[in-house]
């Protein structure tokens, strides 16, 4: 099959979708798993990289589909000669560690991150612990569909076998315990974590209590549909009233894998990853630790994040939204600090990906060395009025072909960017949405062409 007419499964994060409805099924994660197989062990050479059995780690959310999907990848895997290492249950930054930790070939995590429970999907990691490059991926998906390794089938000894990783949390916690400084801990501080019924129900609490926080979980009692339901980063609503209710210092909510955070300070005021990436680039350059003096983020990130870091002496390097695309920028230029609004954070010193626990524990150890509470911090900078509105739409047919959906955007484009303001549209790369957003000094000016657009967008293709 010629590469221009492979289907294209992998989105801007791996393969996600509704479970059990293509590609998210058991059929396509076999051959997945086999295709997968098959090309790690071409990357690692032919002995693997302990020197004997190519091995992959897989890991999961708490979704209830995430049984089926583990099966059947596992089943490809174990096709193909590879073994497999199931560690269960366990954020998706947690995932990568692990393989590099166990000198995997790859990893595997099953997950949909915030979406809601009945959706699922599939990320990769290489053995570096990084996400895959993009020719990768491509070429498992040229041997998902080919069937250029349908007669590779190897036979009695040569099948792989699947083992438990009983340890896996605890590297884990030991690895994001070991992102603060030695001997730095957490005694006197009162602190909410909801982890929104997903893959950080167990880790993030355990952390900051061995770290010696008092703390109050909730969203700690996964079912397989209750991941992210009104919940977690996505619903921030119930850590910031239980910051106020138990006087906590602050609050921490992750989405349903752990990758992302959000957090609350002491008066339940929310803080997103704008604020985070702000308060640590500034520490960051005041402590001389900041690579290049730049911090990557994305087109999504608030204008006042540039005005605060370049008066700091630093820079901003923007690039399109995803996750992925910040890393491949910190990769490509040596930084060491990027992430986006939505709480995806990459502190590159200590992970190969967005890590919502690590995340935490670097903004914790700020408030521990300058004494300061998250509300004190969160003042170092002033954030333009921006207003982000999604709409679910039935099919994400091109804004050029939307009756006067572009020319509203030029008007509203005309209306703040005098004022410094800016609007971006775009669809979701993993969800049936259109994305607005719209920057400016004047909150009314935003309201009303959002509104604008927005209709226009629901009339046309809305769901």
């Amino acid at each position: 099959m010629s590469s221009d007419k492979v289907p294209k499964i992998f989105g801007t994060d791996g393969v996600r979708g509704t479970a059990n409805i293509e590609p998210v099924t058991a059929e396509t994660a076999l051959k997945l798993g086999r295709a997968a197989a098959h090309v790690f062990k071409t990357l690692s050479g032919t002995n693997g990289n302990n020197g004997g059995r190519h091995e992959i780690v897989i890991g999961k959310d708490t979704r209830l589909s995430g049984y089926m999907i583990e099966n059947a990848l596992s089943a490809g895997v174990l096709s193909m000669g590879v073994n497999v290492l199931f560690i269960g249950p366990l954020p998706t930054p947690g995932v990568a560690y692990v393989t590099r930790s166990l000198r995997a070939d790859a990893g595997i995590v099953i997950t949909a991150s915030h979406n809601p429970y009945d959706d699922n999907g599939i990320k990769f990691f290489g053995a570096d612990g990084y996400k895959l490059a993009d020719s990768i991926e491509q070429r498992i998906e040229q041997l998902v569909f080919s069937g250029e390794i349908e007669n590779i089938r190897p036979t009695a000894g040569a099948i792989g076998k699947a083992v438990r990783i009983d340890d896996a949390l605890g590297r884990y916690i030991e690895y994001a315990k070991s992102s603060l400084p030695r001997g730095l801990k957490l005694d006197g501080l009162r602190v909410v974590v909801d982890c929104g019924n997903g893959a950080a129900y167990k880790a993030t609490p355990c952390v900051l209590r061995e770290l010696g926080a008092e703390v109050f979980v909730y969203g700690n009692q996964p079912n397989g549909t209750n991941i992210n339901k009104d919940c977690g980063s996505m619903y921030p609503e119930l850590m910031c009233a239980k910051v106020r209710e138990h006087q906590a210092h602050l609050g921490i909510a992750h989405d349903g894998d752990a990758d992302r955070v959000i957090l609350c300070d002491e008066t339940g005021t929310l803080i997103d990853g704008d604020d985070i990436m702000v308060i640590s680039a500034l520490e960051m350059l005041a402590n001389k630790t900041l690579a290049n003096k730049t911090l990557v983020t994305t087109v999504m990130s608030n204008a006042g994040l540039d005005v605060a870091v370049i008066a700091a002496g630093g820079q901003i390097i923007r690039t399109a939204v995803g996750d992925k695309n910040v890393i491949e920028a910190m990769l490509k230029g040596g930084f060491n600090l990027g992430g986006e609004q939505s709480g995806h954070m990459i502190f590159r010193d200590h992970s190969t990906t967005g890590d919502g626990l690590v995340s935490a524990l670097q903004i914790l150890t700020i408030m521990k060395a300058k004494g300061r509470s998250l509300s004190q911090l969160a003042r170092c900078w002033t954030r333009y009025p921006q207003l982000v509105t999604n709409v679910r739409v039935r099919e994400k047919m091109p804004f050029e072909q939307l009756d006067g959906v572009l020319a509203l955007v030029a008007q509203a484009e005309a209306a703040v960017k005098p004022a410094g303001g800016r609007v971006m549209l775009r669809y979701s790369g993993t969800e049936p949405k259109a994305r607005l957003l719209i920057e400016g000094r004047d909150a009314a000016v935003l309201e009303k062409w959002s509104a604008q657009i927005c209709d226009a967008i629901k009339r046309q293709v809305g769901a």
